[in-house]
């Protein structure tokens, strides 16, 4: 299976994706739902060989891709802009007790690469949780462990990036 055999089944849900991915950003992103869900299919596409095993694996790569493509959006306008201002977005609810608040997205793949060197499934967990919006049964089918390990994984993901990401303002 291939992302083509995927993605006209799956396109409202990964726009619904992308808007999640986008709300959190600052008002004003030049990126569009449907332009991030574009570049994300075509660079899954591109892929001919990508092993996709299902629904839920489809869309943890298509997270992955989105979130490299606003890594890259904010890299490339932090480079235009002289002394550009890194770009950010805001941090789930559930991902700490504090009110909403503001994030850089480069500072958030960071956080997220690091954590992967320590953990790498508790990494995707929190990829998987934060950009994909999948549910906690989705995640721990797509990764072949229990719903507990799964909450496990993303209770101490959550308060690792919390720490790494400077805690609550």
């Amino acid at each position: 299976m291939n992302a083509d055999d995927f993605g006209p089944r799956l396109y409202d849900e990964l726009r619904a994706m992308a808007r999640r991915y986008l709300h959190r950003e600052r008002p004003g992103h030049s990126l569009q739902p449907t332009e991030l869900v574009h570049e994300a299919y075509l660079r899954l596409g591109r892929a001919r060989d990508l092993p996709c095993n299902g629904r839920t694996h489809f869309l943890a790569l298509a997270a992955t891709q989105m979130r490299r493509i606003l890594v890259e959006h904010a890299r490339a306008r932090a480079r235009q802009k002289r002394g550009g201002a890194p770009r950010r977005v805001t941090i789930p609810d559930d991902l700490c007790d504090t009110p909403r608040r503001l994030l850089d997205v480069i500072a958030v793949d960071q956080a997220l690469c690091r954590l992967e060197s320590i953990s790498p499934r508790q990494s995707q967990v929190a990829e998987m949780r934060l950009f994909a919006g999948l549910e906690v049964a989705e995640i721990a089918s797509h990764l072949g462990v229990s719903d507990r390990t799964i909450k496990k994984d993303w209770r101490v993901a959550r308060a690792w990036l919390v720490n790494e990401l400077g805690g609550p303002e």
